[in-house]
């Protein structure tokens, strides 16, 4: 059970820092690049890999079945 919080706790961290940051770079929507650009850009960026992992702990820690000691 703590290893579950504590992949809750670390895919939440993962998501908001990389979700902020993917919120923060829809500037450069208002500077001028396309919704191409804006894409192409952040699929090189850390952040969105980060963003990624972090969804996916999270629902792995929610969804994933475990065994309770008896």
């Amino acid at each position: 059970m703590v290893f579950r919080i504590f992949f809750l706790l670390l895919g939440f961290g993962f998501s908001v820092s990389g979700g902020i940051s993917l919120v923060a770079y829809l500037n450069l929507l208002t500077a001028g690049y396309s919704i191409i650009d804006y894409f192409m850009f952040i699929t090189v960026r850390i952040e969105t890999i980060f963003f990624i992992i972090g969804i996916f702990l999270i629902w792995t820690s929610i969804y994933f079945p475990f065994r309770q000691k008896k």
